[in-house]
């Protein structure tokens, strides 16, 4: 039978963090969680996946850019075309500058791409493949909200979006719970490119609306929500590299 004093030793372990740095832990500061609100306009980033003539992606676009502006939105629509595939052409190439440049500014993106074979476009991939994980010590996407929708020309399918959920996830992107997939999308769209009444629509308003009020919640605060352990501790381990160094 164990000891009095081999439990307690055993008991004062298990609430231990041996596997872990205890020094760079860090208890939720609710004065952090709500700073002051800025009160420019919310940036919002839009990126469409389709060059054709007629682009229901880029219909859509618009739709949900002149909802943004109604809900007090400052939004860029990224004109895909000349953009390069990714590797093709080096980075300082124009269209890849405007595209990072616009990302960069951006506080919050909404990606609409098409649905082609069961996946989200290359033309919208190749987009996403230009905006760089790292710049540096830099992640230019990590903290930003993101909305995604998609198109597709027959039945109702959710690939495209499941597809940019895990994109922004690997971004370190908030991406907000709504979305939005437009079935038929030919049939959806009157003569002058503007979108119907239907239930297609007010899930468009939903997530426009949904977007708008998840980037003021976050916008101020992104900084401290992405604040980790893991790269505090990393942080810290290079600084004492570098003092040790310069020590010698």
């Amino acid at each position: 039978m164990a000891s009095k004093s081999s439990t307690k030793r055993g008991s004062a372990l298990s609430e231990a963090f041996p596997a872990a740095d205890p020094s760079h832990f860090r208890q939720p500061d609710l004065d952090a969680l709500r700073p002051t609100f800025s009160t420019h306009r919310p940036k919002i980033l839009i990126l469409y996946g389709s060059l054709r003539e007629v682009s229901y992606s880029r219909l859509l676009a618009h739709e949900a850019r002149r909802l943004l502006e109604h809900f007090g939105c400052d939004v860029r629509i990224f004109d895909p075309r000349g953009l390069p595939l990714p590797d093709e052409e080096p980075a300082n190439h124009p269209k890849v500058q405007e595209l990072r440049a616009l990302s960069e500014w951006s506080e919050g993106h909404l990606w609409v791409s098409p649905e082609r074979h069961g996946a989200m476009t290359g033309i919208m991939k190749a987009q996403i493949d230009w905006i760089p994980l790292a710049v540096g010590s830099v992640r230019p996407t990590q903290g930003k909200t993101l909305a995604v929708m998609e198109v597709s020309g027959g039945s109702q399918s959710f690939n495209a979006v499941n597809q940019m959920r895990i994109l922004g996830r690997w971004m370190r992107m908030i991406t907000i719970p709504n979305q939005s997939s437009v079935a038929k999308a030919y049939q959806e769209f009157d003569a002058d490119g503007r979108m119907k009444p239907s239930s297609f629509y007010d899930r468009v308003v939903d997530v426009c609306e949904e977007l708008v009020k998840f980037t003021l919640l976050t916008r101020d605060a992104s900084a401290y929500l992405t604040d980790r352990y893991s790269e505090r501790k990393e942080d810290a381990a290079k600084l004492e590299q570098r003092v040790s160094l310069t020590s010698i």
